[in-house]
């Protein structure tokens, strides 16, 4: 297992560097000047031409790249223009809220698409199988962004129930936590449990025909005990690679989500930081991203060959 993840880590080398280096080439490509949007409308053009050289962005692009890199290795990934602070402290103050709300949702899709695939499989070509499935492609093709306003014009303001924004820390009061995090969190995982549910019927299907499957029935095991132990212990691969990349997917949607939901989250941040032009927050906001994703990537592997001992890696 060791000898896995040391394998992959080396592996995540290459894909940071190339995402460091995107987000570098595209911020610059972005029109406008972060120097003007810091000092404001009313600064001189004198003043903007200082602060562009106190920030260093009047060097050639390849030495603000040779400096980037410098930094990084030292573990430096730069000081936000926005905020007037480190990017890494920046990260780690709303890093929390969107990992919180995207464990949210991952509950809510394992909950729903796990289960509903299962009750589809077992119930093929009735119409509870055909229900599950329209409901799915429903969860599939609606937009995130979309069934959030929805959501927020039907139980914020038309019924009342929840906040139509804000955000509560989970330390300081669990239940108002939940509160602002439920109606993101189900925007954000209907959309990934309608995808869950397919893949969970269809390996079902797959695996209720296997043999072992019809010998755990005929030796008179509990249908509870033969769907759990043997035919969903065996469709776990498929699930387990969705899982990894809903993982991914709920971390991009949460970009918009907390925009929507006024979440400050890692999406508000680097939505801010874009806008603002704040070449550092964005570079190093996203590079923290990545590596997070990398380590989840290197955990299903791992967990494949926990779900699976023929699964192996040359």
């Amino acid at each position: 297992m060791i000898l896995v993840a040391l394998r992959r880590l080396l592996s995540a080398i290459p894909v940071l560097f190339i995402v460091s280096l995107i987000s570098f080439g595209l911020m610059r490509l972005i029109p406008g000047d972060p120097a003007a949007s810091i000092a404001g409308p009313s600064a001189t053009p004198a003043q903007i031409d200082q602060l562009r050289r106190d920030l260093g962005l009047d060097e050639p692009l390849l030495m603000q790249l040779l400096h980037y890199y410098q930094g990084l290795l030292q573990g430096d990934f730069g000081k936000s223009l926005l905020l007037g602070k480190g990017v890494l402290a920046a990260t780690l103050e709303r890093l929390p809220v969107t990992i919180g709300l995207s464990l949210y949702a991952l509950v809510l899709t394992l909950l729903i698409g796990v289960t509903s695939g299962i009750i589809a499989a077992l119930r093929q070509n009735t119409w509870v199988d055909q229900v599950a499935m329209m409901i799915a492609m429903l969860g599939i093709s609606i937009p995130n962004f979309f069934l959030g306003l929805l959501m927020i014009i039907f139980f914020a303001v038309q019924l009342g129930w929840l906040p139509s924004g804000g955000y509560v820390p989970f330390s300081q009061d669990p239940i108002g936590w939940l509160r602002s995090t439920t109606m993101p969190a189900i925007s954000l995982a209907l959309l990934q449990a309608g995808l869950l549910a397919r893949i969970t019927r269809s390996g079902m299907l797959e695996v209720l025909r296997q043999d072992y499957v019809r010998t755990a029935r005929a030796k008179g095991l509990p249908e509870r005990q033969v769907i759990l132990k043997h035919a969903l212990a065996n469709a776990l691969i498929p699930i387990v690679t969705v899982i990894g990349i809903i993982i991914s997917l709920l971390l991009s949607g949460a970009v918009v989500t907390e925009a929507l939901f006024s979440l400050p989250g890692m999406g508000q941040l680097l939505t801010q930081a874009v806008l603002s032009r704040d070449y550092p927050m964005v570079q190093g906001g996203l590079l923290l991203v990545t590596t997070f994703l990398v380590v989840v990537n290197i955990l299903v592997d791992i967990l494949y060959a926990m779900i699976d001992p023929r699964v192996r890696y040359e």
